[in-house]
């Protein structure tokens, strides 16, 4: 993990130690993976405490374990194999002697049955007891308790073990609009807005589905669709000795189908309002009730609607029982080590910090970083990363990047695609907001796709800058976000660089020019042609006269357009300098070990693939640009990535319409529906429960004779997606 340990960073191990009553843990087993089991390594080194991690067969080059003092392997990839194994991470504990364990978020860091094995085992679990876990693991159970203590629920109909006929009765008194929500777990999970009553059936279905598969849990409820939502979550600290406090704020409400993308603390509503503190007071105060109803210990997270037209009001949404993706914002502005916590209550230490002593300093904001592909409606993404570079500026204390990710990683589509987080500070909300851009600008990670350029655009949106937040805002923003395409300057500038490459990897040999792979000729040099795939599948030619490594520029031209001198230098780090038009861009770049025709470029944290393709390549993609202009005969539905089919809601040789959903493929904890790309008849390959790979065609449509033209192939209808990384399983919306 990348991150500067300076005062807004989390640093109170001195104030603890010296009120330290009793020794910590020899060894404490991290039973998670990714970024939080490296930020929670990281506090266990600080305390001289030695960390064992686990891993299973898909991570055992991750970066957890390499950070570890001890790591053991825990099983297969499937995460109920590992990860979600209790047995597991108990044989893990014995064999490595970890006398406490703690769960990250996610996996197993809410499950009751999971402390209680602890318990017997005579393991301490870095957690609450199993009480709040009991109470709070279920959002009905934790609704309807914390309504008894004072705490604001959202209006509702929250009773266990309702059908779906028993729900849609209900549903008239709850009102339309109306957002089911699953019992049990979070992440957005099963989570539907519903509109109008036609519409319910069919997403208590798809909830159900979708939160047995997540949960093993299919109890839903209902709850009034609040309007115009803000989503703000109060931190709290409880001892074993009666201690409660709160750590003040964090605004969620940047979120995408009710995952968290952007949080900051303190919250722009609170901060914003002339009774600011005492709002402040009240829901902190709100939180701590909540906490102790349960007898609550350690670290966790009351979570609250507030609406943006009646701000003076909150209400209960659900406790998380555990740390949250998000906590460095809070840790950013008060100074101190959440997880250093969490450890010092688990070994019986009182808190020291009292409520009078927790002050806010600045402004923090964290972006999550995913490998995913927004402009393809988010669709998760796998790959190598060959370069890396999350932290440019390793003297500025203002930023912090906790990551999960080291050159050479391949990513999995096992698990959760959220593979860091960046986190900046300011002494306010603009410097803070300013801060996180220019970090995010020079994020570095070629060989994968990632969301960075999307975070950018909505770190830089006016009514985010301006603090204008509810949880419906990115819905409303996304269709008019604008991402960066593949121009003419980076393909110049891979085309320059095949060009460099071969000469430095083919120098001219000693036969003279006669011999040269060049195209060497009396006269003016041959013009090479450099043949490119795009991104969106398409072909670019790029024409180069002259070469780029001597000392004139050369000329180039793409796809017969005007004729520009550029020029390209290299340097020892992997970047590369274009020179075009008279402009200069710097860009990254990155070429794939044993695959030469593959390229990545980098700049301003986005980032590109392209290929260069051989004749028979560049023939190929002609062909089916052809094929797609005409309408196709047999078009083929292809699983986008790796992962299982958990749903064919259509038969062999049905006649379906375009836009109708074929199969239903779960990869990366998401859910993806594929659609017909037109009308006509379904030839299925697939059925449910089946395990599919990248590029595994599934489907198959034969066009009716009057068919119609084909509809836009989006294969990344994500139903729901997680919002803590994991399978780190997921937090609340």
């Amino acid at each position: 993990m990348q991150t500067n340990t300076a005062m807004h960073q989390g640093t109170t191990g001195a104030q603890a130690g010296e009120a330290g009553t009793r020794p910590l843990f020899s060894a404490v087993l991290v039973a998670n993976r990714g970024e939080i089991a490296c930020r929670v390594i990281r506090t266990l080194r600080l305390l001289g405490i030695r960390s064992v991690a686990v891993y299973s067969d898909a991570d055992a080059g991750a970066r957890h374990v390499r950070e570890a003092d001890t790591a053991v392997r825990i099983g297969p990839a499937a995460a109920t194999e590992s990860y979600l194994s209790i047995d597991a991470i108990l044989a893990a504990c014995r064999q490595s002697g970890a006398d406490a364990v703690h769960p990250g978020y996610g996996f197993l860091s809410e499950n009751a049955d999971f402390a209680r094995a602890l318990e017997k085992a005579g393991i301490a679990f870095i957690g609450p007891g199993v009480e709040a876990l009991n109470v709070m693991g279920d959002k009905i159970r934790a609704k309807n308790h914390v309504a008894g203590y004072g705490v604001p629920v959202v209006p509702g109909v929250a009773r266990p073990g309702m059908t779906d006929s028993e729900l849609v009765d209900a549903a008239a008194a709850v009102g339309y609009p109306l957002l089911i929500k699953p019992s049990a777990g979070g992440g957005g999970k099963g989570m539907h807005v519903v509109e109008k009553q036609a519409d319910l059936p069919a997403a208590l279905a798809t909830a159900r589905r979708v939160a047995a598969a997540a949960f093993g849990d299919d109890t839903l409820f209902l709850e009034r669709l609040v309007t115009t939502p803000r989503h703000i979550e109060v931190q709290v600290l409880a001892d074993g000795h009666g201690n409660v406090i709160h750590l003040g704020e964090r605004e969620c409400s940047l979120q995408r189908r009710h995952q968290k993308v952007i949080e900051e603390a303190p919250s722009p509503l609170l901060e914003s309002l002339p009774n600011g503190a005492d709002v402040r007071a009240r829901i902190g105060e709100a939180a701590c009730n909540a906490a102790r109803s349960v007898n609550y210990t350690g670290a966790g997270t009351v979570e609250f609607l507030v609406s943006d037209n009646a701000p003076d009001e909150f209400f209960f949404m659900e406790m998380n029982t555990r740390l949250q993706v998000e906590h460095p914002v809070t840790e950013m502005v008060t100074g101190i080590d959440l997880v250093e916590w969490q450890v010092r209550i688990a070994s019986g230490e009182p808190l020291t910090v009292r409520q009078g002593d927790v002050s806010l300093s600045g402004h923090a904001v964290e972006a999550r970083v995913y490998a995913e592909v927004p402009e393809k409606n988010f669709l998760p993404s796998t790959g190598t990363v060959l370069q890396l570079d999350e932290l440019p500026d390793a003297t500025d204390s203002r930023v912090r990047v906790d990551s999960s990710l080291v050159e050479g990683l391949e990513l999995s589509a096992n698990y959760d695609p959220m593979i860091s987080k960046v986190i900046a500070w300011g002494t306010d909300r603009t410097e803070a907001l300013e801060s996180l851009d220019a970090a995010l600008a020079g994020y570095t990670a070629l060989g994968i796709e990632t969301n960075v350029e999307y975070l950018r655009l909505l770190v830089n949106d006016s009514d985010v800058r301006a603090g204008h937040l509810d949880t419906g805002l990115i819905e409303r923003k996304q269709p008019a976000l604008e991402f960066r395409r593949v121009g003419t300057p980076e393909l110049v500038a891979a085309a320059l660089y095949a060009l460099t490459r071969e000469a430095q990897d083919h120098p001219a040999p000693a036969g003279g020019p006669w011999q040269a792979r060049s195209g060497w000729r009396l006269g003016a040099p041959a013009p090479r042609r450099i043949s490119l795939g795009t991104p969106d599948g398409g072909v670019a030619t790029v024409q180069v006269s002259g070469s780029p490594t001597g000392t004139d520029a050369a000329v180039v031209a793409v796809d017969g357009g005007a004729r520009q001198a550029a020029a390209l230098s290299l340097a020892e780090d992997g970047s590369a300098v274009l020179t075009l038009g008279g402009e200069a861009r710097e860009y990254q770049v990155a070429v794939p070990p044993g695959q030469p025709l593959q390229l990545f470029l980098g700049n301003g944290g986005w980032s590109c693939r392209l290929e260069l393709l051989t004749r028979e390549a560049r023939l190929e993609r002609v062909l089916a640009a052809v094929q797609r202009q005409e309408g196709a005969a047999d078009p083929e539905v292809r699983s986008p990535m790796p992962g299982t089919v958990v749903a064919v809601p259509v038969s062999d040789g049905d006649a379906v319409e375009a836009g109708e959903v074929l199969v239903s493929v779960e990869a990366m904890k998401m859910e993806h529906h594929l659609v017909a790309p037109l009308a006509g008849t379904v030839h299925l390959t697939a059925r449910s429960g089946d395990i599919v790979k990248a590029d595994q065609i599934l489907a198959t449509i034969h066009p009716h004779p009057t068919g119609a033209e084909p509809a836009s192939k989006d294969t990344g209808t994500d139903a729901d997606t997680d919002t803590d990384t994991d399978t780190q399983q997921g937090e609340g919306a």
